[in-house]
């Protein structure tokens, strides 16, 4: 492993976006945006996660930072990628004035595409575990068996897509499924770290380890943030304080028809 021909990393990535935007196709998406606004979204969805996932490389290294040859070249986390995803779709909705629900809808195809992705990394011999004993440990070119932390990933991610899916189905934590994956997979990645070779920090942590450690209050704070604003909007009634309406799904830039003069 980690010798295959250079062209099946970029195509089983081309594969993993494709994934993503047919599972985008089936997957209800948030009522009440334009398709405009759809685009936009997803724009800032697909920017937010590629500049997230290369940002940790690019400000390791200045010289390719300034060259630009660091966005590039290989080398992207998916921690950071999914946080910058998030980041981006919530920038752009800040700038449409966009209050609607989306994470939903990005939820299912994010865990696909990653599921397909991980593939990649197998198939090239990146993002490898460390040594093992185990029947199933592969040797990616160093003479080492190793955890194939890449199929754990993908099991992951396969297992999430089909659990999200249900549980959107179901109408369970409706306009929270995004972040329920995104802290579903810090968790793991946490415990996970045990058998990647990352370089350990304080307290013998990696900075993965680290980075989950701060992610996880982070999402469950915004999290918590929207259950105090859909309670106030319960209180309220029925549209009114709630993110996105009644049914997370309302956007607040409708413009009210000119009320008629009585007679």
């Amino acid at each position: 492993m980690g010798t295959s021909a250079p062209w099946v990393y970029p195509w089983i990535m081309i594969a993993s976006v494709g994934v993503g935007i047919a599972l985008a196709r089936r997957t209800p998406q948030a009522a009440g945006l334009t398709p405009r606004e759809r685009r936009m979204i997803g724009l800032g969805a697909f920017c937010g996660a590629m500049i997230g996932a290369k940002l940790p490389f690019a400000l390791a290294d200045w010289h390719g930072l300034l060259t630009g040859r660091v966005w590039i070249e290989n080398g992207k986390t998916i921690v950071f990628g999914m946080v910058g995803g998030y980041l981006g779709v919530e920038l752009v909705k800040a700038i449409l004035q966009v209050r609607a629900k989306t994470g939903d809808g990005f939820a299912v195809p994010a865990a696909g595409a990653v599921a397909v992705g991980r593939l990649g990394c197998f198939a090239a011999g990146c993002c490898h575990g460390t040594d093992t004993a185990l029947p199933w440990g592969v040797d990616f070119g160093d003479g080492l068996r190793r955890h194939p932390t890449q199929l754990y990933e993908m099991a992951f991610h396969a297992t999430a897509a089909v659990a999200l899916a249900g549980l959107q189905r179901r109408g369970l934590f409706r306009g929270q499924l995004i972040k329920l994956y995104i802290i579903a997979y810090l968790i793991y990645r946490f415990a996970t770290e045990a058998i990647r070779p990352e370089p350990r920090m304080a307290a013998g942590l990696t900075g993965y380890q680290w980075a989950c450690l701060a992610l996880v209050p982070a999402f469950a704070a915004l999290w918590a943030r929207d259950v105090r604003q859909l309670r106030r909007g319960d209180e309220a009634g029925p549209g009114v304080g709630s993110p996105a309406g009644p049914d997370f799904a309302v956007s607040t830039r409708r413009e009210r028809s000119p009320r008629r003069p009585p007679g």
